[in-house]
């Protein structure tokens, strides 16, 4: 044996292999450990934060990111049609897929956006992606204030506008482009009518701990009832521009609407928004008249759920809801009892103040006089504020066409 191995360590080709197998063998240990290595720095030193494609941020970053402008970008396009038919496009610049580096107070950052192809996003049927921020830093900080300047300018887009929301399964989802706030003033209602409404709102508004101190659920509900065209939706509107709100529009007669689905939209609805429930009477009136089978297709959404979700053990707090029908006699008492709705306003048809208000904002303060002729004009005459506005429309030009074409209008209001 002691032969053998004076044999081996004599022997060149054995000693090469041997050093060889041992140089491999440290490399090996050197790359496992320099890997990690590695890894345990990038978990003591980077930061990461990963922001998926169905979370309310997402759009915010990739928004507050388009200055920045990367060298790889992806469009995002927008365009709104004008009454004169015209179309405005806007153009997004916002980060491509794969990796992007930029400078943020002092820091380097590094952005990868990536799509997974084989994976679909339930709510908005495209591809799932994400997008994740990394940076050599220990504070997370930085991430907090990225999230808040990205809200921040989100906002600051949409300012001066209305955003309308709609339901998409189980979210709310914003409907067209922003709308230019509609002045309240627009809306001319009888006399003391809108300074009620919003007195009642804004005092709401501010008591919230008023009710919590009292343990009163801090909801409020509203219904607008009246004849059709007498301005309840655009009332509604202008209010929230007044407010600085947005509106979620909820249709109850919507397939596929549950109960359960109805009492989560109502409690997950965009902050500093109104829910707008239009038509309620048409909701439930087809289930009186039709048989159970064929209301069950054309909405889920039982009246005991509504009823529920207004004012029950699982309702959310913190929310205004407004509500119109134009036929209040086909409610059911249950739903229109304090607590559910807690304020009724009757918007009937013009009234001789409305009239005259509505002539002299089309036509001007110095046609005061004109709007006292043509009010005498429909004196006795049932006419709505939305077929006044369409007459002033129609003879926009001046005052005088207004008044000399009255019987185009007395007309129109016979034949309704």
């Amino acid at each position: 044996m002691v032969e053998l191995t004076s044999f081996l360590a004599d022997n060149p080709f054995f000693s090469a292999g041997f050093g060889l197998i041992g140089v491999g063998a440290g490399l090996a240990v050197l790359r496992q450990g320099a890997r990690r290595g590695a890894d345990l720095m990038r978990r003591q030193l980077l930061v990461s934060m990963e922001i998926p494609s169905h979370d309310k941020s997402y759009q915010w970053v990739l928004g507050w990111l388009s200055p920045v402008l990367p060298r790889h970008v992806a469009v995002q396009t927008s365009y709104k049609q004008h009454d004169n038919g015209s179309v405005s496009t806007n153009f997004t610049m916002v980060p491509g897929q794969g990796k992007h580096v930029f400078f943020y107070r002092g820091i380097f950052i590094q952005v990868d956006r990536q799509r997974n192809a084989k994976m679909i996003d339930i709510q908005s049927a495209a591809p799932f992606e994400t997008v994740t921020l990394t940076t050599l830093s220990k504070d997370r900080t930085v991430f907090s204030r990225i999230l808040a300047e990205a809200r921040e300018y989100a906002l600051s887009q949409n300012e001066g506008r209305t955003v309308l929301y709609t339901s998409f399964g189980p979210e709310w989802r914003p409907f067209g482009l922003p709308r230019k706030r509609r002045l309240l003033e627009s809306v001319i209602l009888d006399q003391g009518v809108s300074s009620g409404i919003v007195d009642d709102v804004q005092d709401f508004i501010s008591n919230g701990k008023w009710y919590d101190d009292r343990g009163i659920p801090y909801r409020r509900g509203y219904l607008l009832y009246g004849p059709p065209g007498s301005g309840k939706t655009s009332f509604i509107q202008a209010l929230a521009g007044d407010l600085g709100y947005n509106i979620c529009i909820l249709n109850l007669s919507e397939r596929g609407l549950t109960d359960d689905r109805l009492n989560h939209l109502l409690s997950v609805a965009p902050e500093r928004s109104l829910i707008l429930l239009e038509d309620i009477d048409a909701a439930f009136n087809r289930t009186r008249q039709q048989s159970e089978q064929a209301a069950y297709q054309q909405s889920m959404v039982t009246f005991s759920g509504l009823l529920n979700a207004l004012d029950g053990v699982a309702s959310s707090d913190e929310r205004i809801i407004f509500m119109t029908t134009n036929h209040i006699e086909l409610l059911d008492p249950a739903l229109v009892r304090p607590g559910r709705v807690d304020v009724k306003v009757y918007l009937g048809n013009a009234s001789r103040h409305q009239i005259c208000h509505m002539f002299t904002r089309f036509y001007g303060e110095d046609c005061e006089k004109l709007g006292g002729a043509f009010a005498d004009k429909l004196e006795g005459r049932s006419v709505s504020t939305a077929q006044l506005q369409g007459h002033f429309v129609v003879y926009k030009k001046g005052a005088q066409d207004a008044i000399d074409n009255v019987g185009a209008l007395i007309e129109m209001t016979s034949n309704a």
